[in-house]
């Protein structure tokens, strides 16, 4: 090995020392662990005690696992509906903030404020505010005669995903925001300006202009949502703890009940 390094140019050699330290920490807190995890799995590993090779019977035991799928089908559901709704949602909040309007920087500063607030925290938050007894949901909703009666927000299988919806809403739109509206940024303004001069319309500029321009853009903000998406886990272990009925469990959830509940690692 050391005999490749002398041969790469004293050039190069100082690019490769660049990159040591952060091929050092990969190596560390990501290859090592995937590797550890891929032995793990093929051994019966409790939390206590000593290991015992499995083979792959762990995962056949997992593809006759019921809940497994259940949470995998609940996961696929929860991406498809929080993904479009955080797109659609952060688009429309970046073709606002877009506009150079006075204190337009204001208004990217609030919409873009939840996204520093921890999930734990926005978890502990919304549940307060979901909570049919002292929340102010369903006292706003009373008081306005939109509903008789308190409701139960996350003690309800129909409303348990929506209610933690509207909050992952709240919480990760300002990041895709920010997003698109860097890739608005990258857009030349002549376009626009030409396009004007040819009596297109703003939805006209939009449709035409924007969206063509903006698809690797899209394609970086859909794909980090669909990976946070799918790793789930402190809303839905804060809120709902996986009720009502083991409705709301995610694949990660599942992950750790099946890690530190039933010590099954």
């Amino acid at each position: 090995m050391f005999a490749f390094f002398r041969k790469i140019p004293p050039r190069q050699r100082a690019g490769y020392w660049f990159i040591l330290p952060c091929l050092a920490v990969t190596t560390v807190f990501f290859l090592v662990p995937l590797l550890m995890t891929v032995w793990m799995s093929l051994n019966q590993w409790p939390l206590l005690g000593q290991p015992s090779f499995a083979g792959l019977q762990n995962y056949l035991d997992l593809l006759q696992d019921k809940s497994f799928w259940s949470s995998l089908g609940f996961t696929a559901t929860y991406t498809l509906v929080v993904t479009p709704a955080i797109f659609l949602f952060a688009f429309g909040l970046a073709l606002l903030v877009h506009r150079k309007v006075r204190f337009v920087g204001v208004f990217r500063t609030a919409f873009f404020l939840p996204v520093v607030i921890g999930m734990t925290s926005a978890s502990l938050l919304w549940t307060w505010m979901f909570n049919d007894q002292v929340g102010i949901f369903s006292a706003v909703l009373m008081d306005l005669g939109v509903i008789d009666e308190p409701v139960l927000w996350l003690g309800e299988t129909s409303s348990a995903l929506a209610s933690i919806v509207v909050m992952v809403l709240w919480k990760a739109a300002g990041f895709t925001m920010v997003i698109l509206l860097v890739g608005m940024q990258a857009i030349p303004q002549d376009l626009y300006e030409a396009a004007k001069l040819d009596g297109a319309t703003w939805w006209g500029q939009i449709r035409y202009i924007t969206v063509p321009l903006m698809r690797r853009t899209f394609a970086l903000a859909l794909t980090m949502s669909v990976i946070g998406s799918f790793l789930a886990f402190e809303q839905f272990f804060v809120m709902t703890r996986g009720g009502p009925f083991n409705s709301t469990i995610t694949i990660v959830h599942w992950i750790y009940r099946a890690s530190f509940t039933y010590f099954k690692l």
